[in-house]
């Protein structure tokens, strides 16, 4: 491959199969990362930036999911034509992910220091003593005493239990981080203290990481690039000042619209109308231009390609890219 990059995603579509409908996950989605950079992948719900992750992480449901075409590299792999045990070795030790919610991620009846020994000992050459006190070394990284090593998930309160999945994400020390949405079941306090421990934890393994998330206000503070989200296409894409600074296309515009104003010159939120289209039926052209207040005949008729705008800031717009 001639582009070298940690991470690279090259026009990858997926779909599902539902009820004798193709669903249009993701369509021609392409991101780039590179070693111990975090990119924030922004969009609201359903615009297919959790499978994108699973996609990665090659754990999508085997009969309902289909990659209809693309190619991930990592480190200079092709993650999707591997094998399943080559693949095995991977998930979880290079590559590992936060879900969106610690209560589907732990199993109930084990306690949670095995959780995370159970990834040391798949991974590493090392005896059961030996996984234990490395398990109990994460559980102290991420807040919490070594002692509760034998307590299960439900004596846990749900800040502490998304403690425990990051412990059990960073227990192999992976090159690369996939985190879904990780605070968004938390409160503003926990979450802030989350956020700023993964921060601590990436810097000390020097691991790159995706953060998931439709909060503006996380990939402010995590993210060096942005990657912006609508029906499985990445709209917008470059780092958080030229994304904050400059956003160019209509979408991002409106998700910036539509947050609170702290400065008071804004009376009401601007949002944006509509709905994403239906995944079964995606239009011919611009998948925003139901939504866009600068739609043109050609936007809804000609598919955008993605156009350069200057640095690293790329945009899928036929307004903003210059064609009309």
């Amino acid at each position: 491959m001639s582009e070298k990059a940690f991470l690279q995603i090259k026009d990858l579509s997926v779909q599902y199969t539902s009820d004798h409908q193709t669903i249009h996950a993701v369509n021609g989605t392409s991101l780039r990362l590179e070693r111990g950079e975090t990119l924030g992948l922004v969009g609201e719900t359903g615009a297919g930036k959790t499978t994108i992750a699973k996609t990665i992480l090659r754990i999508l449901p085997d009969k309902a999911a289909k990659v209809a075409g693309g190619e991930i590299w990592f480190d200079g792999q092709e993650l999707l034509g591997l094998k399943e045990e080559e693949m095995r070795k991977i998930r979880g030790n290079r590559i590992s992910m936060i879900f969106q919610d610690p209560m589907t991620a732990l199993n109930p009846t084990m306690v949670v220091g095995y959780q995370i020994q159970e990834a040391i000992l798949l991974h590493n050459s090392c005896t059961r003593e030996e996984a234990k006190t490395r398990a109990g070394d994460m559980l102290e990284k991420v807040g919490i005493p070594r002692e509760r090593y034998d307590d299960y998930p439900h004596q846990f309160s749900g800040g502490m239990k998304q403690r425990v999945v990051i412990a059990m994400a960073l227990a192999c020390n992976p090159e690369l981080l996939l985190a879904d949405e990780p605070t968004t079941a938390l409160d503003v306090t926990i979450q802030a203290q989350v956020l700023e421990m993964m921060s601590g934890l990436k810097k000390e393994f020097q691991t790159a990481m995706v953060m998931i998330t439709h909060d503006l206000g996380i990939v402010a503070e995590v993210c060096d690039k942005v990657a912006v989200c609508y029906a499985g296409v990445i709209v917008e894409s470059g780092t958080a000042e030229e994304i904050f600074d400059h956003p160019a296309h209509p979408y991002t515009v409106g998700l910036f619209g539509s947050l609170p104003d702290m400065t008071g010159t804004r009376n009401r939120l601007t949002p944006i109308n509509g709905m994403m289209p239906d995944p079964t039926e995606l239009p011919s052209g611009c998948y925003f231009a139901g939504r866009c207040p600068h739609a043109t005949a050609a936007c809804r008729s000609v598919r955008p390609e993605m156009k350069h705008l200057g640095g690293t800031h790329d945009c899928r717009c036929i307004v903003k890219g210059g064609e009309q």
